[in-house]
């Protein structure tokens, strides 16, 4: 397959994320999630996440906000991605998408869905707070739960 091929199967993806996203939609006063709103005033992304965890589990994961169709997208990804992972997982899964957004060194050994359509990303720094604000907020809740 050649690489302007796969370039166009990542942009499907982003786009059936973008348009059809999992995971959506708020749990409202339910004390089991743990809620975490961040908003990026250069650009106008505004994502509010929730994760529920039980025994160091990823149990559930729900997202609501606004924003580019990288940042709504990512998020809905973010949601499949480590929804029933334990925590450490999950940290270890964020911290090789931000290496890879980044276009850092990263471990293409490691199982990460289609987060992997986010690589191109490496390639518009202006983009990167866009595809990592929603995996900023599931750091945050992380850290909220082991409080």
């Amino acid at each position: 397959m050649s690489y302007g091929n796969i370039e166009n199967l990542y942009r499907q993806v982003i786009m059936d994320h973008y348009k059809t996203p999992r995971n959506k939609g708020l749990k409202n006063d339910d004390e089991n999630y743990i809620n975490v709103h961040i908003k990026n005033p250069t650009c106008g992304d505004d994502i509010t996440i929730q994760v529920k965890i039980k025994d160091n589990i990823i149990e559930d994961v729900k997202h609501d906000g606004t924003g580019c169709s990288i940042s709504m997208s990512a998020a809905s990804v973010m949601t499949e991605t480590i929804k029933g992972k334990k925590t450490d997982e999950a940290l270890k899964i964020m911290t090789n998408y931000v290496n890879m957004v980044k276009g850092d060194d990263f471990d293409e050994e490691l199982e990460m869905g289609d987060a992997m359509v986010y690589q191109g990303v490496s390639q518009f720094p202006a983009r990167f707070k866009c595809a990592t604000i929603a995996w900023k907020a599931l750091n945050k809740a992380i850290e909220k739960s082991k409080e």
